[in-house]
C-alpha cells in the first residue's frame, strides 16, 4: 500500500500557498445535465468572477524557472521537481517538471519516465500531459501534470471509453484514427516505459527521434495505472473551447467565449473530433 507522502505534502503546500495568496484555485460550476444526458463526460462551467490573475510587463517569465518555493512539494531525483500547479483544476493539482530547461514538444526521455514513475509509485492518478500550445500547453518548459486519485476510484470519465476502444467497429471514426490506446504497467522498468512510449508514438504517426529532431504532430498523453492513451491533435480551439489532454478524458471546460449551442446540438463527443 502506497504511504502518498507526496499527497500529504500537496495538501499541506496547498493550504500554506493558499494562506500566502500564492495559488488561485479555479472555481467552476458543474453544468453537465443543462447540456448532455449521459455520465462519460463532466461539463464545468468558469467563474471568472472573483478570478485574479497578476500582469507581468515586459517578456513573459518562465513560472518553472525557478519555480516559487511556496509551491514545492518535492525533490524527485536529480532531474525533476514537484510543486502545485498555481491554478488547480481541482484541489492538489501536482505538477512533475524538470529542474532544468527541457522543451515541452521535444521526446520524452528515460529520466521523464524514472521519475513519472517515482511519484506514481507513492500517488497516483490521472497524469495527462500537453506537448506544445496546439495540444493546450500554457507553458513551453517541460511539465507533466497529475490529479490524485484513490484507490478504486475511476480515474476520468471517459476510462470505460478508452478500455473498450479496441474493441470498437467503427472503423472510420475520427477518434479512433487519431487516438492510440493500449495497457499499461507502472511496474515496468522506466527503460521499458520509455520504449513503449515511442513505440505508441510511431505507431500513431508521431514519427521516431532516430530520424525527427521532435514529435511531427502536437499530442496529449493519458495515463493511469490501466492504460495509456496518445491523442494526435491538430488544433488547440474552436468553438470558443480549448482542449488539452483533460478534454479527451472527459472534463470540458465552458468559459464565456464557449458555443453551448453547438456543444448542446452536437454533444462532447463530436466536439472532441474537431480537435483531432
Amino acid at each position: 500500500m502506497s504511504l502518498e507522502i507526496y499527497w500529504k505534502k500537496a495538501l499541506e503546500q496547498t493550504r500554506l500557498s493558499i494562506d500566502d495568496e500564492s495559488l488561485y484555485p479555479l472555481k467552476t460550476d458543474i453544468i453537465t445535465r443543462d447540456l448532455y444526458e449521459k455520465d462519460d463526460f463532466i461539463i464545468r462551467k468558469l467563474d471568472t468572477s472573483k478570478f485574479i490573475k497578476k500582469k507581468i510587463y515586459g517578456p513573459k517569465q518562465n513560472p518553472f524557472c525557478p519555480w516559487e518555493k511556496i509551491l514545492e512539494i518535492d525533490k524527485i531525483g536529480d532531474n525533476h521537481q514537484l510543486i502545485l500547479n498555481k491554478y488547480p483544476v481541482q484541489k492538489g493539482h501536482i505538477l512533475l517538471i524538470t529542474n532544468k530547461w527541457k522543451p515541452q514538444n521535444g521526446w520524452l526521455d528515460i529520466k521523464d519516465w524514472r521519475a513519472i514513475q517515482q511519484v506514481n509509485n507513492d500517488t497516483s492518478g490521472l497524469w495527462f500531459f500537453n506537448s506544445s500550445p496546439i495540444a493546450g500547453a500554457s507553458q513551453p518548459h517541460r511539465h507533466f501534470q497529475l490529479l490524485r486519485r484513490s484507490k478504486g476510484e475511476i480515474s476520468c470519465p471517459r476510462e470505460k471509453w478508452f478500455l473498450e476502444m479496441n474493441s470498437y467497429q467503427d472503423l472510420d471514426s475520427k477518434l479512433k484514427k487519431n487516438i492510440i490506446v493500449s495497457k499499461f504497467d507502472f511496474l515496468e522498468n522506466p527503460s521499458c516505459l520509455f520504449e513503449f512510449y515511442l513505440e505508441l508514438c510511431k505507431k500513431l504517426g508521431l514519427g521516431d527521434p532516430i530520424s525527427d529532431k521532435k514529435p511531427i504532430y502536437p499530442y496529449n498523453i493519458l495515463i493511469t495505472n490501466k492504460w495509456i492513451a496518445i491523442i494526435k491533435r491538430k488544433k488547440d480551439h474552436i468553438h470558443g473551447f480549448s482542449i488539452n489532454g483533460l478534454g479527451f478524458a472527459g472534463y470540458l471546460l465552458v468559459t464565456e467565449n464557449s458555443n453551448i449551442n453547438y456543444l448542446k446540438k452536437f454533444g462532447p463527443e463530436k466536439l472532441l473530433e474537431s480537435f483531432v
